[in-house]
């Protein structure tokens, strides 16, 4: 092969197609490395290059830049690099010039057919096991009028998921070929908009290392991240060597017609490469110093942050040039609208590890102008004991809302000292945001995610049961706050099951009707179960998969979820963007005298807390019962809201209502399909000044001018 070398550029970092002239510019990043050199490959299970292009660092450096121009070269081209420098562990420094390295700015990743993470750690020559880069030209797509689609937080439903596990199970009704890839979620994308979301949340679709995980188990979830610009090669059903690439963006295009966003949780806390035993397969070779966060009085040992056993120097110049680059990639060649940060919280330690004020990556993001639009969410914590829930940096940064989580579990498994926190969590945590121009929305509120156990296992099981894991159920966490209703796991006891649904429904009702931005996981609104294992990183099998079975036989729950999905959508109270004004016993009424331009907590969109009695909430430490009322004085919506999380049934006082209104039952969750929901339109007339709530049940009621309609007896 005849190439024509030139010194070439050292921005754009990567490998950047030229068109006048022709050609291909490779650029990368090394500080303390001696010698590169650029491996040219025919084929992606090549076991040696076909050309071996060595950079003179009087030519093809410049700063700590290493690039070289190679005219001719085209898109589709397979790259990789071998890197020569000092191998002194203990100053930080692990080159080793046997191992092939790939791209870090590397847009498509091949050879995963026969990667070996083994070949990558121990030592000699891995050629014929790594992974390579191709040069791509990010511009040779037609993505038709496909444009960004903006939706505010206020109106956003968002569905946790897994690429894979979404559609990998055989009842899904996809093809074998496209099971668990990007092209069988677009198949199910009208489940999706039928459920009422507005918004996906894709767990990792970076390409990760399959590997990093002890043997015969498989990573599923996808925490553990080898090249941050490529979408994982295994959720492609394409096997031309730009399917990942095109085949992701075929499916954010077609979710954008649906009018769903795409969410990508990034994970820039570490990477596959592990601690000091790990593999060698881009930023440890290529200048560990730099990307890793080291121990300071040995530097041969990584400071773990993540609990994964390393830390991603994120605040390093470099690095956090890498990061911004990255989401910037995902947003303009990619149409991402938006990410979740996990374990954020690394994303503020300085690089000696400690935390910082003013962090200049997280500044960064928050600033960046490509990034303007997007929506950008912190999973506020580490493994190190960082937790950030409340205080995270800046002004566009939504949360993950541990404490929302926590204390709704608590309150419906009938914990005592909750309930305070319960009104606090449902107002959005002002408590937490004091920040008054922060909008409640940009609380993330969950009640499960992919990390612990789905909603039906929160409600059948007291303890996790990983055994499956290999650790002997050492792994995941421990303190749950979940109730199994009476037996552990599994069970024919009709009553127990009912008690499950009648729970289950309980969490969606305080979560839909809590202001903030509510988030699912898939496959809770049929029951997804896990049998117990509340951390199904390593069960690439039907134990995580969305079961399409489920469909038909949880019909109920079914209706239930996506009745109150579409219910919540359309209301004014559930999109307010300040906290509510609080109404109690006592607020001067509109009609008193007042000082002019002052406007009354009645007369904006307000919350009143009662118990059983009017105006009388139980804030007392064993109390399990809280009602509220939700009143949206514009758009003359007013709710009345019921929960009894005691074991007994209750009566409760219901709000007084003007002439000619009645109360009529939205939701009740003790009774059975399909009398646990009904909009308005169907919903019977509530009797009377009292309403009896039978035990752990929620109940929802909404005011209405009164006409002919069926009536119910409280």
């Amino acid at each position: 092969m005849n190439l024509n070398i030139l010194p070439g550029h050292s921005f754009p970092i990567g490998a950047t197609v030229s068109k006048d002239p022709k050609g291909v510019n490779f650029s990368i990043y090394s500080k303390n490395a001696t010698a590169i050199e650029l491996l040219l490959f025919d084929e992606p299970h090549a076991a040696k290059p076909k050309q071996v292009i060595l950079l003179d660092p009087k030519q093809h450096k410049t700063h700590h830049y290493w690039h070289i121009f190679i005219d001719g070269l085209e898109a589709g081209q397979i790259y990789a690099y071998r890197v020569y420098g000092p191998l002194e562990p203990e100053k930080g420094h692990r080159f080793d010039g046997t191992k092939v390295l790939l791209d870090p700015y590397a847009r498509v990743v091949v050879g995963q057919e026969k990667y070996s993470r083994e070949a990558a750690t121990g030592y000699g020559d891995n050629c014929a096991y790594a992974l390579k880069g191709v040069v791509v030209d990010p511009t040779a797509y037609d993505w038709e009028d496909d444009i960004p689609l903006n939706i505010p937080y206020a109106y956003t439903i968002i569905y946790e998921m897994h690429v894979g596990g979404f559609t990998r199970n055989p009842n899904s009704g996809v093809s074998s070929e496209k099971r668990g890839t990007f092209a069988g979620l677009i198949e199910k994308i009208p489940y999706l908009k039928e459920l009422g979301i507005t918004a996906v949340e894709l767990l990792p679709v970076q390409q990760f290392d399959e590997q990093d995980v002890r043997e015969p188990l498989i990573n599923y979830w996808g925490y553990s991240p080898i090249a941050f610009f490529t979408p994982h090669h295994n959720y492609s059903s394409r096997k031309d060597i730009f399917g990942p690439m095109d085949e992701f963006r075929d499916m954010v295009k077609a979710l954008h017609k649906a009018g769903i966003e795409v969410i990508l949780d990034v994970v820039f806390n570490h990477t596959a490469e592990g601690n000091e035993n790990g593999p060698t397969v881009s930023f440890r070779g290529l200048e560990n110093s730099t990307y890793y966060i080291l121990e300071t009085d040995d530097s041969t040992y990584y400071s773990n942050y993540s609990g994964c056993g390393n830390t991603f120097n994120t605040n390093n110049p470099f690095v956090h040039r890498l990061i911004v680059d990255c989401l910037c990639y995902w947003v303009r060649e990619m149409h991402v609208d938006g990410f979740r940060f996990d374990l954020a919280s690394v994303m503020s330690r300085s690089m000696t590890g400690d935390p910082l004020e003013d962090p200049p990556v997280l500044w960064a993001i928050e600033s960046d102008p490509v990034l303007a639009g997007t929506k950008i969410i912190a999973e506020a914590w580490d493994a190190a004991g960082l937790y950030q829930v409340g205080s995270f940096i800046g002004d566009r940064f939504a949360e993950w809302n541990g404490h929302y989580r926590d204390d709704v579990r608590q309150f419906v498994k009938s914990d005592h000292k909750i309930v305070d926190k319960l009104a606090a969590r449902i107002m959005g945590s002002p408590d937490i945001y004091p920040q008054p121009d922060r909008e409640p929305n940009h609380s993330i509120n969950f009640i499960t995610c992919h990390d612990g156990f789905t909603m039906n296992d929160l409600v059948s099981y007291n303890e996790k049961h990983n055994e499956a894991n290999c650790e002997d159920n050492r792994d995941g966490a421990n303190d749950n706050h979940s109730w199994n209703c009476g037996v552990e796991g599994l069970t024919n006891k009709q009553e127990i099951e009912r008690l499950r649904l009648r729970q289950i429904k309980n969490f969606f009702t305080i979560l839909f009707f809590s202001q903030g931005t509510p988030m699912i996981l898939m496959g809770d609104e049929v029951r997804r179960t896990q049998l117990g294992n509340n951390n199904g990183y390593c069960q690439n099998n039907k134990l995580s998969w969305f079961d399409w079975e489920q469909i038909e036989k949880q019909t109920d729950l079914l209706r239930f979820v996506k009745g109150i999905i579409h219910f919540t959508q359309e209301l004014e109270i559930m999109r307010v963007d300040k906290v509510l004004a609080t109404v109690g016993a006592g607020t001067p009424e509109s009609s008193l005298a007042r000082e002019e331009g002052e406007v009354y907590p009645n007369e904006l969109p307000n919350i009143s807390w009662h118990g059983v009695r009017l105006a009388k909430p139980d804030w007392h430490l064993d109390s399990r019962t809280l009602a509220f009322s939700l009143k949206h004085p514009e758009s003359g919506e007013y709710f009345h809201i019921i929960l009894n999380a005691y074991w007994k049934p209750l009566m409760f006082e219901l709000p007084r209502l003007k002439k000619g209104e009645s109360w009529y039952l939205i939701i009740n969750t003790a009774f059975p399909s399909p009398k646990d929901f009904n909009d308005l339109d169907t919903a019977t007339k509530v009797i009377g000044v009292r309403y009896r709530v039978e035990a752990r049940a929620a109940i929802v009621l909404m005011a209405k001018r009164e006409y002919q309609k069926s009536e119910v007896r409280s």
